[in-house]
C-alpha cells in the first residue's frame, strides 16, 4: 500500500459493508485542537505532515458508510539491525465503535505492513501507565510490557513500552523485558 494506492480493506457482516479501511489523507492546514474523549489532543501539522510524507503506509483510517470516521492508526517504522521495528504512534477509536474489535484489525494492519513489507522485527507502543484499559487490550493482542520509562509522558507521567515479536525475530529477543525502569534520555529511538 503505497501513497499512491487507491486500494481499501472493505469488512463486512453477512455480505453487508460495515467498514471501510483506507490510507488515511490529510487535508488541514495549521495546527488544530481536537476532541478525543472529550480530552483536547493537539494536532500539530509539522508532526504529521512529517510521518505522513516518511511513512505513507503507517496511516490508515476506518470508515462507517457515509464517511464516518470510526477510528485510525498512524505509526513509522524506524531502527537498525535487530532493533529495526513497526512503531504505533496513535491508535484511537471513536466511543460510538469501541469493543467490536476495530482496534485489533487496524494494530493488524499495522502489523501486516511491518512484517511483510518492511520486514520488522518487533511492532512497539508507548501506552500511559495510568491506562488500564488499553493494556489489557494490548496484552490481549500479544503485546508485553517491555519496559517502563519514568516521567514519559509531559515529565509527569510513567508510560509503559509494549511490544510484539514478529516472526523475524524468531528468538524473541525484542520481548525480553528489561529489569529496571528508563528515562526519557535513553530511549533509542523518538
Amino acid at each position: 500500500m503505497g501513497v499512491n494506492d487507491n486500494s481499501c480493506l472493505m469488512i463486512r457482516i453477512d455480505g453487508n459493508p460495515v467498514m471501510q479501511v483506507k490510507c488515511l489523507r490529510w487535508k488541514f492546514r495549521g495546527n488544530y485542537t481536537i476532541l478525543v474523549d472529550g480530552l483536547p489532543v493537539e494536532v500539530y501539522w509539522d508532526f504529521n505532515m512529517t510521518y505522513l510524507a516518511r511513512w505513507p503506509d503507517y496511516f490508515h483510517v476506518a470508515e462507517a458508510p457515509g464517511n464516518r470516521v470510526m477510528g485510525y492508526i498512524m505509526g513509522k517504522v524506524e531502527g537498525q539491525g535487530e532493533s529495526w521495528h513497526g512503531h504505533v504512534t496513535a491508535v484511537t477509536v471513536a466511543p460510538e465503535f469501541r469493543r467490536q474489535q476495530l482496534a485489533k484489525k487496524l494494530m493488524n494492519l499495522l502489523e501486516d505492513i511491518s512484517e511483510k513489507i518492511d520486514k520488522a522485527y518487533f511492532v512497539d507502543l508507548f501506552v500511559r501507565a495510568s491506562n488500564t484499559p488499553a493494556i489489557k487490550m494490548y496484552e490481549k493482542l500479544d503485546y508485553v510490557i517491555y519496559r517502563r520509562v519514568l516521567r514519559y509522558y509531559s515529565g509527569e507521567e510513567d508510560g509503559l513500552d509494549m511490544r510484539k515479536a514478529l516472526s523475524r525475530d524468531v528468538d524473541k529477543k525484542s520481548i525480553i523485558p528489561l529489569k529496571r525502569p528508563v528515562t526519557p534520555d535513553e530511549l533509542e529511538y523518538d
